[in-house]
């Protein structure tokens, strides 16, 4: 078991503000560390003399990259060359400034649309790379699979300590709940929340309701990122999930639940489904000893909870 001790070190955290960035910030305080952090108004990561000149003045002893430019898919669809260039200039910069700087230890976190589009389920760490990606986000994909390369060529090159984690289908404090560009839970819970407001009964959704999706609340893979941080050191990425998934219309009734909607779920086969399944195979984390603690409807409450008091303004990029 690989050892590696936070206590006294500097954590660098690129990505802040985002959900992810912010979920691992607020679970480093427990942690006897110091957290550095740099929003986009001190630091731009496409600037890479900036970045460089940072790193040298910062010296972090870890860095934790969460930063990325972030959407649904019509944004993929739009601004193919934003998702790719951005993403791409993100990671880059930030890795070669690790090393340049010498950071010994440093975290990159892809996200679970790097796997092929009809990947065997649950989806093994192994599958990356044997077949096409999703075309609606095959940009950002490809940008994130470019990322796990890098700390991997950084490795096997310059003998770096850099490793790389795969979150499935997050939700939490700081997510989007913008109708236009929020993935399927928190759109679910902005409009369970419009629908009680208006005295509606029931809630509509896109398409049949059976598609099973994985949903990990952001808290627990936080918890998940600084497990890895301090114990694993390996070549291939480590998929972070929930280990189990739901239905669409499960979710859906779950979120009436906690809202306090009353009435159906009403479907509408018209519309599309999207991929029939998509869960990741968790057994490689699980084995090494880490499981996760926050269930769903728990897990809804808290987000509903943040989304009451701060009505669902997240940033649009998790880029610091």
């Amino acid at each position: 078991m690989h050892g590696y001790d936070l206590a006294g070190k500097k954590v660098y955290v690129a990505g802040h503000r985002g959900m992810v960035g912010s979920a691992i910030v607020r679970r480093l305080a427990q942690e006897d560390c110091q957290v550095l952090t740099a929003g986009r108004d001190t630091l731009d990561l496409l600037n890479q003399a900036a970045v460089r000149a940072w790193f040298t003045t910062e010296r972090p002893d870890a860095v934790i990259l969460a930063a990325a430019k972030v959407g649904g898919i019509l944004a993929n669809d739009t601004y193919p060359a934003d998702f790719l260039y951005d993403n791409l200039m993100i990671e880059a910069n930030v890795i070669e400034a690790a090393h340049r700087t010498d950071v010994g230890r440093l975290m990159f976190l892809g996200s679970s649309c790097i796997y092929p589009k009809l990947a065997p389920q649950p989806i093994t760490e192994d599958a990356l790379l044997t077949g096409s990606l999703e075309p609606t986000n095959e940009w950002y994909a490809v940008a994130k699979i470019a990322g796990i390369k890098l700390a991997q060529a950084y490795r096997r090159q310059h003998g770096r300590d850099y490793i790389s984690v795969m979150p499935t289908n997050l939700y939490g404090p700081g997510d989007n709940f913008d109708l236009q560009g929020s993935h399927v839970l928190p759109a679910l819970i902005r409009k369970a929340h419009e629908a009680k407001k208006r005295g509606d009964t029931g809630l509509d959704i896109w398409g049949t309701g059976t598609p099973r999706r994985e949903f990990l609340h952001v808290d627990d893979l936080a918890d998940a990122c600084v497990f890895l941080l301090k114990t694993y050191s390996g070549d291939a990425h480590v998929n972070v999930g929930f280990g189990n998934d739901v239905t669409i219309l499960e979710v859906a009734r779950m979120v009436m639940e906690v809202v306090g909607l009353v009435g159906e779920v009403r479907t509408d086969p018209t519309k599309p489904d999207g991929t029939p399944r998509k869960l990741m195979d968790t057994s490689k984390l699980r084995a090494m000893g880490w499981s996760p603690r926050i269930g769903l409807r728990h897990g809804i409450a808290d987000a509903y909870r943040w989304f009451l008091e701060t009505g669902g303004m997240a940033r649009g990029m998790a880029a610091g």
